[in-house]
């Protein structure tokens, strides 16, 4: 743990020099309390590529984001997703229909929110969006894995603050397997993340340091109802960077280094995501 916390202290320093200006997230696991505004559809397209160990292929897994906001405290979002090998193969792995909910009026402390959401997949999903539970993917054909479906029920709780251009997250996952008797498996993430710049300039500048937020994220399984499993876990460390293109679209990128032996080496995130104001329906 010494090792871990080095790690995430590093991460940590590194962003202390910034300044305050509206929070973008850089995180790919870690939700905050912000939603999407309403009226508003964000599209995105992103993509985990992870490198395995042990000698298994290298696999990419992208995936479509279509995030509506419904109302200012209810976001509804719904993901596409596939799988692509270097020599298993590769497909359609499915579809997950999620639901955010926002108690609270107005900043506070700390502000909850709720997830819920549904997710219709098979064996060969590898987006890991979350990562709950224990033991490593499976590395079989992909043909093979996409034969199993499964259909899980996955609730979170979020708890996030924002203090003086300081993001600080925390989620705590809950996921129930529909599809057969597995019990309840548990999951979290952990995110801290701050601007690199003071508030935007009168200057039409793209590559200043306003328009970049830097992170950190560390998310992992932390077993299941039927067993802990410490040993058979999964747990990373990621450093993100967020780049505003643009006021509308948004480039992020973070890569994850495993920490225990049922991890992948690197988990390598991409994403591009642009904001379509849909008039008339606010």
């Amino acid at each position: 743990m010494s090792s871990l916390r080095l790690v995430v202290l590093t991460c940590l320093l590194a962003l202390w020099s910034a300044a305050s200006f509206a929070q973008e997230s850089p995180y790919f696991v870690t939700y905050t309390h912000y939603l999407e505004e309403p009226g508003n559809l964000e599209i995105g397209l992103l993509n985990t590529t992870g490198v395995p160990k042990h000698g298994n292929a290298v696999y990419h897994a992208p995936w479509l984001e279509l995030e509506y906001g419904v109302t200012g405290w209810w976001t509804a979002e719904l993901y596409v997703e596939g799988i692509t090998t270097t020599r298993d193969g590769g497909g359609f792995t499915g579809w997950r229909s999620e639901h955010r909910f926002r108690p609270l009026r107005g900043e506070h402390r700390v502000n909850p929110l709720l997830y819920v959401e549904y997710e219709d997949l098979n064996e060969a999903s590898r987006i890991q969006k979350e990562i709950v539970g224990s033991g490593g993917l499976e590395f079989e054909p992909i043909a093979s894995l996409r034969r199993h479906h499964v259909r899980e029920l996955e609730a979170k709780l979020v708890l996030s603050s924002a203090v003086g251009g300081w993001n600080a997250s925390e989620n705590v996952t809950f996921e129930k397997n529909l599809s057969e008797a597995e019990g309840v498996e548990f999951g979290y993430s952990v995110g801290v993340s701050r601007p690199l710049g003071a508030l935007a300039r009168g200057a039409n500048c793209r590559l200043c340091r306003e328009n970049f937020v830097a992170g950190v994220e560390l998310y992992g399984g932390l077993g299941s109802t039927l067993g802990f499993g410490a040993g058979d876990q999964r747990h990373y460390v990621a450093p993100a960077l967020a780049w505003g293109l643009t006021d509308k679209s948004l480039l992020k990128v973070s890569v994850g280094t495993g920490l225990t032996e049922a991890s992948d080496r690197f988990l390598v995130r991409l994403g591009w995501t642009y904001e379509l104001p849909l008039r008339g329906r606010q």
